[in-house]
């Protein structure tokens, strides 16, 4: 442990600024205008775990964008441990709101951080985290405490819907092949008290478009006598909802789990101030499914939430216009035992059938994956709440989480192992909004915590 802490304070500012160079690099996988760009992220992360000190490393085409494979091999009688993260990020829009370039690296100190955060986009989600673990490969090779085998698959369509992952990972289980996957793409509740996720909710997310007349009409000749598509979009969507904000697809709740009295119990002995949440996010009141709590809701529940609507003439002044076109993008966030495929079919059905006359409806799925949950009594758990103590120095607590990793399901099902969700970020890291953020001391924290996950798993693999 000394040995850990001592490497980690000699090389801090080095793993720092190798982080920052990574982070100027705008691998933005949904805009095509930034291909080169996550090409050359992918080249980077190879170099960057060669001298880690992998004994190999590829860069891996598939139909999207490449995936960079790499591995540590010691013995065919230890563990293999093989480790997950994407290299791409969210589009950093709305630009205007971000206080210094998305892609131009700055340290600041917080309330939260005082010890300083690195801001850019992809700092905490996930380049900041998925680093972590180079650095501490590096840490184990250079301190002679790698103590098993290790391998890594990083790619870069996650936050398009890794699409090209599942693919790679059908057509290379044998190169895969590990007694446990280890992710670092989660958070923790505080810096004072860790915490592993154990569950996540699945993803539906679709697209929607209503179409009234063959053309935008003027709002005074035509107003009043002809659907207008934005009007209708709006009520079609406040119709998701009821009263207690229950959502209202016929079949939606079917599969839904329900927790019971016990394990909403335990969930509710996590430190949380709905006053601290409020503040945080500069509201008077929160809102959402009646009969539930604000971490219930944002965890064990399916949602239905507007990402994006536009239609019409939104530029300066006035332009009297019934447009005849009007969009919206739409996720579902769901849960264990709720199929995605299905409830975008669900989804389909149902908004469709709200169109009046006048209108037709177009749905366009995106993309999609299923919830997850991992067992406390798996050892991939049990060694990562180890690791968590020793240097957190207080027990982490089991923590379902609501956001969706798409690929934890499909990598039990492919490749027949556990995940283990070891996050360092904060709810307050800005994730997918302007001046995202990765606390200095998270970072650190991280390279100095995962290498005792390595060396406590393979004691309890014996």
């Amino acid at each position: 442990m000394n040995t850990i802490k001592s490497y980690v304070e000699a090389h801090k500012t080095r793993f720092i600024d190798e982080l920052i160079e990574l982070l100027k690099i705008p691998s933005i996988s949904a805009d095509p205008a930034y291909t080169q760009d996550v090409i050359d992220t992918a080249a980077a992360i190879k170099t960057s775990l060669e001298k880690a000190g992998c004994d190999h490393v590829e860069i891996c085409e598939t139909p999207g964008y490449p995936i960079v494979y790499g591995h540590k091999h010691i013995s065919d009688d230890l563990p293999t441990v093989l480790v997950y993260g994407h290299y791409d990020v969210q589009p950093p829009d709305p630009l205007e709101l971000w206080e210094s370039g998305p892609f131009e690296p700055i340290i600041k100190k917080t309330d939260i951080h005082p010890e300083g955060a690195i801001f850019a986009r992809g700092s905490c989600d996930d380049k900041g985290q998925m680093y972590m673990h180079v650095k501490a490969l590096e840490l184990m090779n250079e301190t002679n405490q790698l103590p098993c085998n290790v391998k890594f698959m990083i790619e870069g369509e996650e936050e398009v819907g890794s699409e090209s992952l599942a693919w790679f990972v059908e057509r290379n289980q044998e190169k895969l092949a590990n007694d446990v996957i280890l992710i670092s793409d989660t958070g923790m509740i505080s810096n004072t008290q860790p915490s592993i996720t154990t569950g996540l909710r699945g993803l539906s997310y679709v697209e929607v478009e209503v179409t009234g007349p063959n053309r935008d009409l003027h709002s005074g000749l035509y107003g009043g006598a002809v659907a207008n598509p934005i009007n209708i979009l709006t009520k079609m969507i406040a119709s998701l909802h009821d009263e207690n904000n229950h959502i209202t697809i016929p079949g939606f709740y079917d599969n839904v789990e329900e927790l019971s009295a016990e394990e909403r119990a335990e969930m509710a002995k996590a430190p949380f101030s709905l006053e601290e949440y409020k503040n945080a996010l500069d509201i008077d009141d929160v809102y959402g499914e009646k009969g539930y709590t604000t971490n219930e809701r944002n965890s064990i529940r399916p949602t239905l939430d507007v990402n994006g609507i536009w239609g019409g003439y939104t530029g300066e002044g006035a332009k009297t216009v019934i447009a005849s076109k009007a969009y919206a993008k739409i996720s579902m966030r769901l849960v264990p035992n709720q199929d995605w495929r299905e409830i975008t079919e669900l989804f389909k059905t149902h908004f469709e059938s709200l169109a009046p006359k006048g209108t037709t409806v177009k749905v366009t799925p995106h993309h999609g994956g299923q919830g997850y949950v991992t067992p406390i009594d798996n050892i991939g758990y049990q060694a990562a709440s180890k690791a968590y103590e020793d240097t957190f120095g207080v027990p982490a607590i089991p923590q379902r989480s609501g956001g969706s990793i798409p690929i934890v399901s499909l990598f039990e099902k492919e490749l027949k192992s556990k995940t283990i969700l070891m996050g360092f970020g904060l709810n307050s890291d800005a994730i997918h909004s302007p001046n995202e953020h990765f606390g200095i001391f998270n970072y650190l924290k991280g390279i100095e915590t995962i290498p005792l996950f390595y060396k406590y798993f393979t004691e309890l693999s014996k």
